[in-house]
């Protein structure tokens, strides 16, 4: 009987021990809670958050939130998945910075050599050197966007048409 009791023992501390997790919470890795985009709004500030920008969009705002507070080093980067005349997953962009006890936001900014290229993109986050989390976006022609906004689509053609076939008939 006190053979078996001490084989239960032993098994129940086993099965006990197995399942604690190995990770203590204060030794947990940063991990990435949010990642926002945005444009300027025309003073050198963030603006609206978005994943659609132009050409002359610059710079584009990348804000981090963290889920610990725990010095990590963050990286971004902005990488061309498909872009006209670059490589795909050309990498365009790097910055890093390394946060400070009770930080757990990090600002990028990100600015091109002239205007972007149009196409599609991404945000790599990377934290302490591994791939935390990444966030797609587009940047559009800007020809393209001055073309919705500054012409206006007509209300109807039908009593335009109309009117010339009347005055073709006198």
């Amino acid at each position: 009987m006190k053979l078996a009791l001490a084989v239960f023992l032993c098994l129940f501390l086993e099965l006990n021990a197995f399942s604690q997790s190995e990770e203590n919470p204060k030794n947990s890795a940063v991990g990435v809670e949010e990642i926002a985009l945005a444009r300027g709004d025309g003073s050198g500030k963030a603006g609206e958050t978005t994943d659609k920008f132009i050409t002359t969009d610059f710079p584009i705002f990348c804000f981090i939130q963290l889920d610990s507070e725990k010095p990590a080093t963050v990286k971004m980067i902005l990488v061309a998945v498909k872009a006209i005349g670059l490589k795909p997953e050309s990498k365009i962009v790097t910055v890093s910075y390394t946060t400070q006890a009770n930080e757990n936001r990090v600002n990028f900014t990100a600015s091109p050599n002239g205007v972007w290229a149009a196409g599609d993109y991404r945000a790599d986050i990377y934290i302490d050197g591994k791939l935390a989390k990444s966030r797609a976006f587009i940047i559009e022609n800007f020809s393209k966007e001055i073309d919705k906004q500054t012409t206006p689509a007509p209300k109807s053609l039908a009593p335009h048409r109309r009117s010339v076939k009347k005055a073709r008939k006198n």
